[in-house]
């Protein structure tokens, strides 16, 4: 068996999530079908991390197993053929029998925006936002994320995760003309800890908290004392790295 990680993209607004679901549609659903069409054998895949429903990706991966020899080009064109207009492939890449997508990706980065106008072109992709924000105290609170390793106030509650640690890279916002991102990159996410993370910042940058608030938030581990969580449509998986070792 040959092993291969197919790099995608996708507007998540109308699906619920990347997870295969019984009654409902999810990207995962669509890309094993595809693949197994253009395969002739139903093929299985396993995704770098989960999506939930509305979320959007700008880079993520998956891996599945083949007997066959792949022409990228050829394998991309079709795939492409089959798939709707809101979810893309761009690229097709041989590694190692044991390369994994979830358990290989180094970093994940996400992105969120935020509009501070109303937007047509954005509506599905950002979140409509338009009142007054403090985006210097905002960049101090999420500057202060990478003091912490342990981000259970982010998590959702019913998780079956063994612990909350997670290495934080990066976390900060910037503003373009009428759009604020927050960036950040960790080896590992919570479920639902960016756009906790992101609703907390918003209630320090209205003023409701402060930022010794914020590090009390932080310190005292409890989701229910943290803000709340940012609507799915502003979040993007944009970026997961691995090892080069892993590819052929």
């Amino acid at each position: 068996m040959k092993r291969y990680f197919l790099e995608l993209a996708y507007k998540g607004t109308r699906y619920h999530g990347w997870q295969i679901q019984k009654n409902a549609t999810s990207i995962q659903e669509l890309l094993e079908k595809a693949i197994s069409l253009v395969l002739r054998t139903p093929t299985a895949t396993m995704g770098s991390g989960r999506t939930d429903t509305g979320v959007h990706a700008s880079q993520q991966f998956l891996h599945f197993d083949t007997v066959e020899e792949l022409d990228p080009k050829d394998f991309l064109k079709k795939i492409n053929s089959i798939l709707p207009k809101d979810v893309a492939v761009y690229a097709l890449r041989r590694v190692r029998s044991n390369g994994h997508t979830r358990f290989d990706a180094e970093w994940r980065s996400y992105v969120y925006k935020i509009s501070l106008r109303k937007n047509p072109f954005e509506q599905d992709t950002s979140w409509l936002y338009i009142s007054d924000l403090d985006f210097k105290k905002m960049n101090e609170a999420a500057k202060m994320l990478l003091s912490y390793e342990d981000f259970q106030c982010f998590s959702k509650i019913k998780t079956d995760v063994n612990h909350f640690r997670c290495i934080l890279k990066e976390a900060y916002w910037e503003q373009n003309d009428h759009q604020l991102v927050f960036h950040i990159t960790s080896n590992r996410f919570l479920r639902g800890m960016v756009r906790s993370i992101v609703g907390t910042l918003i209630e320090v940058g209205t003023g409701k908290w402060s930022l010794a608030d914020f590090k009390k938030i932080l310190e005292n581990k409890d989701r229910n004392q943290a803000g709340f969580s940012a609507p799915p449509h502003g979040l993007f998986l944009c970026k997961v790295t691995y090892p080069e070792k892993i590819f052929i």
